[in-house]
């Protein structure tokens, strides 16, 4: 695997869906997450991120025009202790809720599956971050239908111990803008990590179609101290 860009890779195709980024600032000291929402329908674009607590949690711009909640309206940003939970969709509650109960990343997720929106079957994808003592870790997770198949469920989990500076990966729900839309294969792919919370949200935002995108989150966690930057980017304002 070669490592690329990761504005080439945002910008490659119109409808990447939904897509995490996580990894570690090329000084070294922070650790990096992004989270994007993109919608093609109205009930999908009208949506904005709001701050909750130390998390986020999305929010229809326009109430009278929200249809169906159920997919839409979600916190996709939870922090359980020195862990920052990233996800798609509500099963972020469920990590949060099980791990609290001292159950790992992977063990919440087997009670959750890919999206029930035949006939894309919307592939679930978290990640979790982990940093203690001014070490950090992180993984990542797929869940999806068997290539387009919703009778049965794939499970990916990819794991990133002392994850290097200037590096992350980057997991997307679809592969590209189809009928049906088909998800996304393969490992999370090998990304460069560049620039301050400023010009790497810049770079994001830009890079994401200007048609479909909808929301941003970024967050530069600093390893040794805990302390973090926050920045939401919204289309609707």
């Amino acid at each position: 695997m070669e490592m690329v860009s990761l504005a080439q890779e945002l910008s490659a195709t119109t409808y990447p869906g939904r897509g995490i980024v996580i990894g570690r600032s090329e000084d070294g000291k922070k650790a990096v997450t992004a989270y994007f929402i993109m919608g093609r329908s109205e009930n999908s674009r009208n949506r904005v991120f709001v701050e909750d607590g130390e998390g986020i949690r999305t929010q229809a711009y326009d109430p009278s025009k929200l249809e169906d909640p159920s997919l839409i309206i979600y916190a996709p940003v939870r922090v359980l202790g020195n862990k920052t939970i990233v996800t798609n969709g509500d099963q972020t509650d469920t990590i949060y809720e099980l791990m609290d109960k001292q159950q790992t990343f992977e063990q919440a997720l087997r009670t959750r599956e890919f999206e029930p929106d035949a006939p894309n079957y919307t592939p679930r994808i978290s990640g979790i971050m982990h940093i203690e003592n001014g070490k950090y870790s992180y993984a990542m997770s797929i869940l999806k239908s068997n290539n387009g198949n919703g009778a049965a469920c794939n499970r990916y989990t990819f794991a990133y111990e002392n994850p290097l500076a200037g590096e992350g990966r980057f997991i997307h729900t679809y592969m590209r803008d189809d009928n049906p839309l088909p998800s996304f294969e393969g490992e999370p792919t090998w990304v460069k990590i560049s620039g301050d919370i400023d010009s790497f949200t810049e770079m994001v935002w830009n890079n994401l179609n200007e048609d479909n995108k909808v929301s941003l989150f970024v967050r530069y966690i600093d390893i040794e101290t805990g302390k973090y930057e926050t920045r939401i980017v919204n289309k609707n304002k």
